[in-house]
């Protein structure tokens, strides 16, 4: 087990399952569940994912071994489908990854992001159990468009500019009126996971420098902010262990050192892949405008460390991708 955290909270996780903390996941078979369902795996808890496999995903066979693995084929959006699991299922902790995420895809297919984002979020709280808490992953997307420079805090107004994003915003709103929730407004994710998206800015950034040298970049100056995989996954077993002095709020969640700009990202790839050519697009615009400079003084006032850099993600990235020759790995 790769140490993620202090000792001291550690231990805290493993006294939590060794007291028999179940948690479920919807989507534990995705991106970002894949790497949290492993990193309560091996802590010891148990852990039952549900999952359609939409992407012909098979990331969490390794861990089988461990006996502490439940895994439920089913559709979230089935309102009977999702009674009846938490009407039989005595889960202590309920984390509602299952979503169709990101900004292209979400467009192409409205009607089904909303149903998955959305509607199956209305299902999940008419039915959980009382005492059973909810941590829910949003989107800092649901900002949109700003000037770029003033700080975008968790009371800042929130204007979505995607189906995505407005899909997620709603749902937010929903889980936070039910209460016994926390919900994290992640920023763009980046890093390996074992079922890899290479659409994710930064894992299409590096993946375009890495194999075709070059990077055509649209609205350069445009800012977001950006957050690994891992420490996403972090935030929520740090959540886990302090639960009663962050239940009932709202987090921004992303590295406080990467409110960068894309074309400041690509400088930083350039650092690690020196014959990357970054071509400044004028003419033609990318399709997804967001623009926003995030505070993420919040979660850091909750004692939570970032332990991922930029930079090092950056290097993970290029190294598999050098590595690899097989890409099928997008959203989209």
């Amino acid at each position: 087990m790769i140490p993620e955290f202090s000792g001291e909270v550690e231990k805290k996780l493993s006294f939590m399952a060794e007291k028999g903390t179940k948690v479920l996941i919807t989507g534990g078979s995705g991106y970002f569940g894949s790497v949290l369902t492993e990193m309560l795996i091996d802590r010891g808890f148990e852990v039952t994912v549900v999952d359609n496999l939409s992407y012909s995903q098979s990331t969490l066979f390794n861990l089988f071994y461990s006996g502490k693995l439940t895994f439920i084929f089913g559709d979230v959006t089935s309102e009977k489908f999702m009674e009846k699991l938490l009407s039989e299922g005595k889960y202590d902790f309920i984390f509602p990854l299952a979503a169709v995420v990101g900004f292209p895809v979400s467009e192409q297919k409205p009607e089904i992001t909303w149903m998955i984002n959305n509607g199956a979020i209305g299902s999940l709280l008419k039915h959980r159990k009382k005492g059973q808490k909810i941590i829910f992953p949003t989107t800092n997307s649901g900002y949109g468009i700003t000037d770029g420079k003033s700080e975008c805090t968790e009371d800042s107004p929130l204007n979505p500019i995607s189906t995505y994003g407005r899909s997620k915003v709603a749902a937010e709103n929903a889980v936070s009126a039910a209460g016994d929730s926390i919900c994290f407004r992640l920023a763009t994710l980046f890093g390996f996971s074992q079922r890899m998206r290479t659409d994710l800015l930064v894992n299409d950034f590096v993946y375009k420098a890495v194999k075709e040298k070059s990077i055509i970049l649209f609205e350069r100056k445009f800012k977001r902010n950006f957050l690994h995989v891992r420490d996403a996954s972090r935030a929520f077993l740090w959540a886990m262990v302090n639960w009663e002095a962050m239940k009932n709020r709202t987090y921004n969640l992303g590295h406080p050192d990467y409110n960068i700009s894309k074309e400041g990202l690509c400088l930083l790839i350039k650092k690690r892949v020196p014959g990357l050519n970054i071509f400044h697009a004028e003419i033609g615009q990318d399709p997804d405008k967001r623009n926003y400079v995030v505070s993420n003084a919040r979660v850091l006032s909750t004692g939570f460390t970032f332990k991922y850099t930029l930079e090092a993600g950056i290097d993970e990235l290029a190294r598999g991708y050098e590595a690899f020759r097989d890409y099928r790995f997008k959203n989209y």
